[in-house]
């Protein structure tokens, strides 16, 4: 009896995760047709880097050419200044993002009152809503060569003449990463702040009955814990470091109506979109494919070798 009963008891068991499973995975179902959609079904694309496209065949029935759309595209002159630009603003992000970041989440947590600390992090995640549309609407209210605040208010106060800041090439590198850090910046706080949340009370506790003062503190608990968040959020964004948005290297410089700054906020994501957009021929459509197939393989390339790198280090941060 007692055998009959625990057998049953087990066969319920059995039964209930297996519905638990079945459930969690019905609950997975309307991501994963989204991410096949999104991500997986657009990468047929990719035979279209290797082809001549004609528009009289099937959209992958181009004549093959192998490797001659990136020739032609390492062979051009501004090629090493689409490359320069990526890299270089791409690293800067990463560097001062993830040190505001950490900066700005250690100082938040430090706060004691919890209105001000929701009030904080509000205004701090509020930019990241904000669409680059808009924001190129609000850099123009500030850099207006006529009619912006900072050369009606603020260079006049200085004693500086004015400034045309749309035909300033060597201003807009610095305009570019401020723009970045200033929208970016609250996700990567509250990501950080989310770890130092979980950070176990008593290690502070601990470090006070050592006379430990708190710069000491912050030294010796948070920022030693926040290595691995740290570790995995840099190596995604090495993994993407031949990606830009091009929301804010195209509309926020506005370049759809000003090619002066053509040379300090072209990447290859602008690349690609303005030589796809600029007639539809088969040899700016090959080009346009084959840039962006380059930023997909360096970036699969870079993911690989920095997890390696990680995995020689300390394997216990590695992403896989």
């Amino acid at each position: 009896m007692i055998t009959l009963t625990s057998n049953k008891a087990v066969r319920i068991r059995r039964t209930e995760e297996k519905n638990k499973t079945l459930a969690l995975t019905l609950m997975l179902v309307p991501g994963l047709i989204v991410l096949f959609f999104n991500s997986y079904l657009p990468m047929a694309g990719i035979v279209m880097a290797f082809q001549r496209i004609d528009y009289s065949k099937f959209a992958f029935a181009g004549k093959w050419v192998g490797l001659r759309n990136l020739k032609v595209f390492f062979s051009s002159t501004y090629t090493p200044i689409i490359i320069r630009n990526t890299l270089l603003y791409n690293l800067a992000f990463i560097v001062l993002g993830k040190i505001l970041s950490i900066a700005f989440a250690i100082a938040l947590n430090e706060l004691r009152g919890i209105t001000a600390k929701k009030l904080y992090q509000g205004i701090m995640f509020l930019p990241y809503f904000i669409s680059w549309v808009a924001v190129s609407y609000i850099a123009l209210a500030f850099l207006h060569a006529d009619y912006g605040l900072v050369n009606r208010c603020v260079l006049p106060a200085l004693g500086i003449e004015p400034i045309n800041w749309y035909q300033t090439p060597g201003a807009w590198p610095f305009l570019i990463i401020f723009f970045n850090l200033w929208k970016g910046t609250g996700y990567g706080t509250i990501m950080f702040l989310a770890s130092i949340a979980g950070i176990d009370p008593s290690f502070y506790e601990a470090a006070r009955i050592d006379g430990a003062n708190r710069w000491q503190q912050i030294r010796s608990i948070p920022l030693p814990m926040l290595y691995p968040m740290l570790i995995i959020t840099t190596l995604l964004s090495i993994g993407s470091i031949f990606n830009t948005d091009i929301g804010l290297f195209y509309s926020v410089p506005m370049r759809s109506i000003n090619g002066l700054l053509a040379d300090v906020t072209t990447t290859l994501d602008t690349y690609v979109y303005v030589t796809f957009s600029s007639g539809g021929s088969t040899s700016t459509v090959n080009l346009s494919a084959a840039a962006a197939f380059l930023q997909s393989i360096i970036g699969f390339v870079l993911v690989l070798a920095s997890n390696l790198v990680v995995k020689k280090i300390n394997p216990d941060y590695v992403l896989f």
